[in-house]
């Protein structure tokens, strides 16, 4: 028989402890041409590189830094026009248009920047379509490019990055300039995940570089990260490790083994071991960035309570859970203790998250709810108990609660969180369907089966309407709803169709031999044999078998 408890692979959900998620005027024209925008006609530069997006989201300090965009520069190409205009008022005028866009977007001045950016644009552009397509229209496309990044528009970007390129394609590598220009866009094109044309264009600058400065020079670090970074992101792991060792062989000489500069490649290479599932190989690098921090800052200052997180997520991945959970405590208190970042940071959040999810998973709910507790006081103190930005916590609580049995609680915050959420969104918006979603399972864990499947109805209702009847939240929601109708004892003959609708939209998403592919094949396979329908119900069950012999395997290997 089919019994209640068949249902559980679908209604038990597992604990889902969620984050909350809720970056020129610049051409040598002739004086005439030039487009002015108020008094000021700024130009701009950019100093940063794309090392600096590698370790941003570990809060590890950049320690090493390209070379200023023209620092290397004795010479510029200028128009014709214009011959008596220098190196140093070229250099002056882009650095001042890019921090004019800049304060321009901080202000909130949008669309002023957009302007001045378009104003730029057009001037360049009625260079290269008069045929001149030089280094000067490289470096004028390439701080447009940088300005459209930080306003976000990226459908232009792409436009202007293939501009760009068909440049640069042209330019002989002794250009000045042009290596710092290709970097940019190496950056850029990793940013928009192109990271084939990312590599391809870091190379070009690495080999502009080596023949300038030689194959040892500091001033390769940021083409050998960009490129590894690209290379890692592609598959093609093993060439990004040999670039992020040769980048740190190449600090140590330059810079000294226990010089923070190192940092920057170590956390890349530890990074991608651990994505390659290579946790034990990558260890070491986080315990040499923690006594790298260690020696330099002493034992309590804020970057070894950071680098203490990023060794705790290491020690999860190889399996130490004890040590991890001692790593992310001693981390949070030096973090706190020397008051590195606000409490309600960001970063501090995820890191309590990341620990309570932990603490959860090794059995101890009641020391992980602590920390949820945490997360949610802090945020109702700097933002009022009835912010948006509390959901997340609250669901996270209620997720807890439901783990450890008590879904009397849960329902009470679950409720919180709805309420916040439509008096915030409106009732019709999607974000309502997260926490009313979560309140039908609990009420179905409650045994209120009438009310938990007509919230199931209305979610399944809402999404429909925001994602379509085929979509993957969809699916979530009729797999919910046929586990509830189950118990309620429903047609037959309904049921068979929700299910199959959840198998289709399953077998899309997930591809037709997965895990959860299975558990709704062995539901579908229940119900035709119970509705007398042997013919459908015999291939079906061949391909049942095929699967969990497939999984049984897998599982077998993996242990």
């Amino acid at each position: 028989m089919y019994s209640e408890d068949s249902t559980k692979n679908i209604m038990c959900f597992s604990l889902c402890l969620k984050r909350q998620k809720y970056n020129i005027k610049l051409c040598r024209l002739p004086a005439s041409a030039i487009v002015h925008h108020g008094v000021s006609r700024p130009f701009a530069t950019i100093g940063t590189s794309g090392l600096d997006g590698i370790n941003r989201g570990n809060h590890f300090s950049l320690g090493v830094s390209a070379p200023n965009y023209f620092q290397r520069s004795k010479t510029m190409l200028h128009s014709s026009a214009n011959p008596s205009g220098d190196a140093s008022d070229f250099e002056r005028q882009l650095q001042e248009l890019f921090d004019a866009v800049k304060t321009m977007i901080k202000m909130g001045n949008k669309k002023d920047a957009i302007d001045l950016l378009q104003a730029n644009y057009e001037a360049v552009k009625e260079q290269i379509d008069a045929g001149v397509k030089g280094m000067e229209q490289a470096a004028i496309l390439d701080i447009i490019v940088l300005g459209y990044m930080l306003v976000g528009d990226l459908k232009l970007v792409r436009s202007l990055l293939d501009m760009m390129d068909k440049i640069v394609d042209g330019l002989k590598d002794d250009e000045p300039l042009l290596d710092s220009v290709l970097m940019h866009m190496g950056s850029i094109y990793s940013t928009m995940g192109k990271f084939e044309k990312s590599m391809l264009t870091y190379r070009r600058a690495l080999e502009i570089l080596e023949i300038t400065y030689g194959k040892n020079s500091a001033f390769l670090i940021t083409p050998l990260l960009g490129m590894a970074k690209s290379l890692g992101s592609i598959g093609r792991a093993t060439k990004a490790v040999e670039i992020y060792r040769r980048a740190i062989s190449i600090l140590e000489s330059s810079r000294g083994s226990e010089s923070e500069d190192v940092v920057v490649p170590l956390l890349g290479l530890g990074n991608l071991l651990i994505k390659e599932k290579r946790a034990a190989d990558a260890e070491i690098h986080f315990i040499r960035i923690l006594n790298i921090y260690k020696k330099l800052y002493g034992e309590n200052d804020g970057r070894v309570g950071m680098a203490m997180c990023s060794l705790a997520h290491v020690k999860c991945a190889t399996g130490d859970a004890d040590e991890a959970i001692r790593l992310y405590r001693n981390a949070l208190r030096i973090i706190k203790d020397s008051k590195y970042m606000a409490s309600d940071d960001n970063i501090m959040e995820k890191m309590r998250i990341d620990l309570a999810e932990l603490l959860h998973v090794v059995g101890r709910g009641k020391e992980g709810r602590e920390l949820l507790e945490e997360c949610l006081l802090i945020t109702e103190k700097y933002n009022g108990e009835d912010d948006p930005s509390s959901v997340t916590h609250l669901m996270n609580l209620a997720s807890s609660y439901s783990s450890s049995k008590n879904f009397a609680e849960a329902e009470r915050l679950l409720r919180t969180s709805l309420r916040i959420v439509m008096k915030t969104m409106g009732a019709d918006d999607q974000s309502v369907t997260f926490p009313m979603l979560h309140l039908a399972v609990t009420l179905y864990h409650l045994r209120r089966d009438e009310e938990a499947e007509q919230l199931a109805l209305e979610v399944l209702r809402i999404r429909e309407a925001a994602f379509g009847e085929e979509s993957l939240p969809v699916g979530e929601a009729l797999d919910c709803l046929v586990s509830i109708q189950i118990r309620a004892g429903r047609d037959d003959g309904g049921l068979m169709e929700l299910l199959k609708r959840v198998l289709r939209i399953q077998e899309k998403e997930f591809g037709y031999e997965s895990e959860e592919v299975m558990i709704t094949l062995k539901k579908i396979v229940f119900y035709l044999d119970k509705m007398g329908r042997k013919d459908e119900k015999f291939s079906l069950q061949k391909r049942l078998s095929f699967l969990r012999n497939k999984h049984k395997e897998s599982m077998r290997i993996q242990y």
